[in-house]
This record gives C-alpha cells, sequence and structure tokens, in this order.
C-alpha cells in the first residue's frame, strides 16, 4: 500500500485526505498545531504537526512516515505578505522528501503563474525562464514558478497541479463579488470546484510522474455571467461591480481531461451550484 503525507490539511488539503483514504492509500497529513492533529483525528485521519518555517526537523518526520509520497497543500500567503516565503518552503519539502528517501512530489500550484495576457493558457505558456525574461509575469507568478522549479529539479518523480480559482463549500464566489474592482464581459471565468480539484490532484498522484496539468473547469462564461449568476444562486440583490470590456487570458485544462481525467463539472454554472 502506498503512503501518502499531506502537508497541509486545509479547505483542499483534509477532503484530499479523505479522498486518497477512500481509494485505498494510507494517508498522514499536517496540521500547524497540536489542536490541528486532534481534529484531524475526528475525521480519522492520522495528523502529524508541520510548521515550514521551522523545518529543521521534517526530514525526521517524513522519514518516520516511510512516506512514498509527498504532497504540498499549502496557500502561498500572498495576502497576508508572506509570499516570498513560498518558494523556499518549497524547497524545504523537497530537500526533506529526497533525504527521507520518498519517491515522488505532488505540488498543488495556481494559475497565478500564467503571465497578464489575453491568450489561451496552457501548460507551456508559464515557465520560470520565461517569467525571467518576458515583462507579463506578475511578481506572484515569479515566486510561484520558482517554487515549481524546485519540484521539477528534485530528481523525483513529480506532478505540479496548477489549479484555477477554487470555489465550494464556505467559497461560494457570490461571497467574492463585493470585493472585485470590476468584472468584464470579455474576461473568461476560470474557475475549479473543490469536488474536482481533489480529483484532479489525486488523479495526478496516480496518473502524473513527471508533468505539469491545469485544473480548471472544462467549460466557463465571462465573469460579469459567471458572478451575476453566483449572485442570484445565493438570492442576493448585491450589485455587480463595475461591467467592463477587458479581454483577459482563457486557462485550458485538455492536458488534464485527455489523460483521462473525468470532471465533476464540466461547466462554472454547474459548479456554482455544486454541493460536493
Amino acid at each position: 500500500m502506498k503512503h501518502i503525507a499531506i502537508i497541509g490539511a486545509g479547505w483542499l488539503g483534509l477532503p484530499l485526505a479523505k479522498h486518497l483514504q477512500s481509494l485505498g492509500y494510507q494517508v498522514s497529513a499536517s496540521r500547524t498545531s497540536q489542536q490541528g492533529v486532534d481534529e484531524l483525528k475526528q475525521h480519522d485521519i492520522n495528523g502529524f504537526i508541520c510548521d515550514l518555517s521551522q523545518s529543521d526537523h521534517f526530514a525526521d518526520t517524513l522519514a518516520s512516515l516511510h512516506c512514498d509520497t509527498v504532497v504540498g497543500s499549502f496557500p502561498p500567503g500572498f495576502r497576508r505578505g508572506q509570499g516570498a516565503e513560498y518558494a523556499t518552503q518549497w524547497q524545504q519539502l523537497v530537500n526533506a522528501a529526497k533525504a527521507a528517501h520518498c519517491k515522488k512530489v505532488v505540488m498543488v500550484s495556481s494559475t497565478t503563474v500564467y503571465p497578464d495576457r489575453a491568450e489561451t493558457m496552457d501548460e507551456t505558456k508559464a515557465t520560470l525562464a520565461l517569467a525571467l525574461s518576458e515583462p507579463d509575469f506578475s511578481a506572484n507568478a515569479k515566486v510561484m514558478l520558482q517554487a515549481e522549479q524546485s519540484v521539477i529539479d528534485s530528481g523525483l518523480a513529480y506532478a505540479i497541479v496548477r489549479c484555477s480559482g477554487l470555489i465550494g463549500p464556505s467559497r461560494h464566489p457570490a461571497r467574492f463579488a463585493a470585493r472585485l474592482k470590476q468584472v468584464s464581459t470579455l474576461a473568461p471565468a476560470n474557475m475549479l470546484h473543490q469536488a474536482d480539484a481533489v480529483g484532479a490532484v489525486a488523479f495526478a498522484v496516480e496518473h502524473f510522474d513527471h508533468d505539469v496539468v491545469n485544473a480548471t473547469t472544462p467549460h466557463t462564461v465571462s465573469k460579469a455571467e459567471f458572478y451575476q449568476a453566483a449572485l442570484q444562486a445565493v438570492s442576493s440583490d448585491e450589485a455587480l461591480p463595475p461591467v467592463v470590456e477587458i479581454a483577459d487570458k482563457l486557462i485550458v485544462s485538455d492536458k488534464l481531461a485527455k489523460a483521462g481525467y473525468q470532471f465533476h463539472y464540466s461547466h462554472t454554472l454547474e459548479a456554482l451550484n455544486g454541493d460536493e
């Protein structure tokens, strides 16, 4: 039986741990405190403490778990001003995985890596080399790509799953509409339901060994239409932010679909009402 360690058992990592257990894997998952570990026990998940900002004993912890695969599912913390630490944390994770003789690393990444251009974005459109030579990549994109590069260069089997905007339980997009400065009739709503984020990462664990893949709902509408539908879905009379006509990037998940992954939700408007 393959033993998988999940670093970061939060909004995505916890349901991922449950799903992988249901597939027959032995799973351990981390929180940053004993209270968090106790909460994992209530979900029948073997928990352990891991704080990547204090990584001295991380390799020993992984080695004690005898895990084959390490999945990193923790946010970069850009909103909290902690993004600069993210690339360092991923390098520490890779180093620990190698020291613990793990065979594979799976990274939950983000479509934040893509440049600010109104183009169709497949996996080839964002690499660290491109980001360092082209002006349309944000500072956050460069941090994410540096983190991805540490995984690619690890010498281990790897899968990097670039998730688009995550929605689902406690993350209904209607909650975020008011925070947006504007919504466009020409900008695609690149979104992914929690059920498909879990499904895509689990699929990557099983099927990808040296690959980067996008995970985004295959069919979508404009941001203006999506957020209007989101507000209507919760019977909100809140007004949309200013509506503009500015084109933006479209994320595509053709590679994931062609590999055999079957999406729970094929359209973002279906995902709006998903209750999984």
